[in-house]
Parts: C-alpha cells; sequence; structure tokens
C-alpha cells in the first residue's frame, strides 16, 4: 500500500511543480515586448478602421492628455471579431505594456510603453504632495530650462534620484518636474543619442521625439517635448 502511495505521489509531483512554476513564466512572458504580438494588434486595427471607414479604436480621452498617452488601444472594439483576446503582454491580459496608437490621423502606427513608469510617477507624486503639504513649496532643485528643473530627492526623504528605466537604452532616466509641479522622465540620453546615429534634420523649435518612435516599438511616455539646440546640436526642452 505505502508503494502504490508513495507511486502515485511520484505521478502527481510534475503537475504540481508545473502549477507553481507556470505563473512565474506567466509574467515574465507578460513583460516582453514581443514584436510578433504588437504586430497582430496592427494588423487588427487597420482591419477596423478599414471596415469602420477610418475610425479606429480608441478610447476616449480628454484634450489635455499627453500626445504619446492619448490614443489607447480599446481591445473591446476589436476582441473577438479582429484578434482573439489581447496580447498576453497587454495591460488588459496582466501584462505590463499599454497599447497605443500614434500618427493618428496620417498612417496610425500601434506601439507600446511600460506600465511600470506611470507607477513609478504616481508613487513619485504621492511624495511630492505630502512634501508640498508639509513645506508648501515644490523640491526643484536644478534649472534645466525655463520650466523644468531637476528634483531635489534628499529633501523628500529619498536615498536616491528618482528614475525609471529606459525602454530604448536599458539606461536609467531620471525624473524631472515642471513649473506646474507635474513629473516627466527626462529622454534628454536616449534624444542625444539617436540624433548622433541619425544625424540632424531637425529644426530649433520642432518637437524631436518622433526620432525615437521611428525604429521602435516604444512612445516616450510622460514626457515633455524637446527640440534641438542648433548650436550645440543637442536635444532640449521645448519650452513654453
Amino acid at each position: 500500500m505505502l508503494k502504490v502511495k508513495v507511486t502515485a505521489l511520484l505521478l502527481l509531483l510534475p503537475l504540481f511543480l508545473t502549477g507553481c512554476l507556470y505563473p512565474e513564466q506567466k509574467t515574465a512572458e507578460n513583460q516582453v515586448p514581443y514584436k510578433e504580438q504588437i504586430q497582430s494588434v496592427q494588423s487588427a486595427i487597420d482591419q477596423f478602421r478599414e471596415d469602420e471607414g477610418g475610425i479606429l479604436p480608441i478610447k476616449t480621452k480628454s484634450m489635455e492628455t499627453p500626445y504619446y498617452q492619448k490614443y489607447l488601444v480599446d481591445f473591446p472594439k476589436i476582441v473577438p471579431k479582429y484578434m482573439a483576446e489581447p496580447p498576453g503582454n497587454s495591460y488588459e491580459s496582466g501584462g505590463v505594456f499599454q497599447y497605443v496608437i500614434i500618427d493618428v490621423e496620417t498612417d496610425p502606427k500601434v506601439k507600446i510603453f511600460d506600465v511600470r513608469i506611470a507607477q513609478e510617477i504616481q508613487d513619485l507624486n504621492l511624495r511630492l504632495t505630502a512634501y508640498r503639504q508639509q513645506n508648501g513649496y515644490p523640491p526643484f532643485k536644478e534649472r534645466l530650462s525655463n520650466d523644468v528643473f531637476t528634483i531635489d530627492y534628499e529633501k523628500m526623504g529619498l536615498k536616491e534620484v528618482p528614475a525609471v528605466l529606459s525602454p530604448y537604452s536599458q539606461k536609467t532616466l531620471s525624473i524631472v518636474i515642471n513649473s506646474d509641479v507635474e513629473l516627466f522622465v527626462d529622454y534628454t540620453p536616449d534624444l542625444y543619442d539617436a540624433l548622433q546615429k541619425k544625424g540632424n534634420s531637425y529644426k530649433q523649435g520642432e518637437d524631436i521625439r518622433s526620432i525615437l518612435t521611428d525604429d521602435s516599438d516604444f512612445v516616450p511616455a510622460y514626457s515633455l517635448p524637446y527640440t534641438i539646440d542648433q548650436t550645440a546640436k543637442k536635444p532640449i526642452f521645448l519650452t513654453k
């Protein structure tokens, strides 16, 4: 009898192990920006747009919503007719990527951004609100442009500069604050690298952020507009 029980347990062990490992594997998969999944959403968007006379399946957002977070894909409008289900790495399916559309009026293209960036900014915003309530003013430090500043993180009780991981270079990008006390990711290092690689075809006063989306599946989410300093040949904030 004991031998039978042991044998049964050995037969069931792989099932238990599979059950334990699967959630971790699934979580890892939900954090990978698979190009095939982005292309499948693009195909669904293109077919929906053709069938609906140019209308796009996007969620309604306010006019004040920043451009690269404005046109979120509304998956219930394309599932299941145009695709079986949202991609496994999409926010709607428990993944970490939000699917968005850019160039909506000319050539709609599907891109993504990491929602963990939003979570970092939200967490920092809570600290920022608490700091302002206690001190009455924002923790501005170094002025980067007319209305953009670095954050005095030490005054906020932080041990290191607030930062997020770049989807383009995997380097850390700092979080900055503007004069309206809004937080943004500073993509200056990525823009500088892109300008060095692709050359300079921009004029001062033009928003150069599209240089990051031209050859990438990611958008520079939670970014301020940037232009180029023609004299120094480097990216700078496009000030008001």
